[in-house]
This record gives structure tokens, sequence and C-alpha cells, in this order.
């Protein structure tokens, strides 16, 4: 046998073995088993104004959750969220007109949402009060979800 055909036996016994790799890799396992989704995240929308915290809806179910609040007033603001079974989650400082994010899971039970100062002020802003009930259903069949 000349070199030549030693390459290509060579070669393609690399072929094989890489391919057979390959195959061996896939299915069989239990990656993709079909198991269930978290629930897809509910964004609730707020604001600070000088009345105070609003957050709506304010009476959703237990999963994740995703709050977007815009601060319209003219002093910069920490928002938090504290209540049930979660240590409290601090968004950063939300200067004027702008906004802050808090993205967290929670578990059935009444949660407070509160805006803080850096500056002493004279009135305390009101609270927002969540009130989350039971577990959502999950996201298995919704289209369009990651």
């Amino acid at each position: 046998m000349s070199y030549g055909g030693r390459i290509r036996i060579g070669a393609l016994a690399t072929g094989v073995a890489l391919g057979a790799g390959l195959l061996a890799g896939c299915g069989g396992g239990k990656d993709f088993a079909d198991k269930p989704r978290p629930a897809a995240p509910l964004y609730l929308n707020g604001a600070i104004t000088s009345k105070g915290v609003d957050v709506s809806p304010n009476h959703v179910g237990a999963g994740p959750v995703v709050i977007l609040v815009s601060n319209q007033t003219q002093a910069a603001h920490t928002l938090t969220l504290d209540g049930g079974s979660i240590a409290p989650v601090r968004t950063n400082v939300i200067g004027p007109t702008d906004t802050g994010t808090i993205q967290t899971t929670l578990a059935p039970g009444t949660y407070t949402v509160k805006a803080g100062s850096t500056k002493a002020v004279t009135k305390e802003l009101a609270p927002a009060h969540l009130v989350i009930g039971k577990q959502r259903a999950d996201s298995n069949g919704q289209v369009g979800l990651p």
C-alpha cells in the first residue's frame, strides 16, 4: 500500500471515530425532559409622586415580577420592596424623571414598596402595598418566550 493510501485510510478512520462520538452525544439524555418552566414574568408599573408610591396592578399571583417605577418628583429616591419571605430588594438611586427597576420572584404574601430619599424630608411618602396570591401557572405552551 502506498503512502497516500495510508493517509486516506487514516483520515477516513478519524472521520468515522469523530462521527460516532458526535452521534453518541445526541439524544437519550434527560437534558431536554419536558419540565415545567416557571411562570412568565409579570410587568408591574409604578410611579413615585409627591403623594407617595403607586404600583399597578397591586394584586397578582406569585411568581416572577418586574416592577418598573418612574420618579415623578423633583428629588432623587431609592425604591425598596420589603415583606413576605424575601430580604429587602432596593434599587439604585432614581433621579427626578428617571426610572428604576426591581426584578424578583415573589411568594404569596403582602409586600410594601417604599420610596426613600438621601435627604431629610418633611413628609414621608406613602408606600404602595402588593398582595401576592397563589402561584401562577407555568409558562409551558406560551409562544414567544425564551
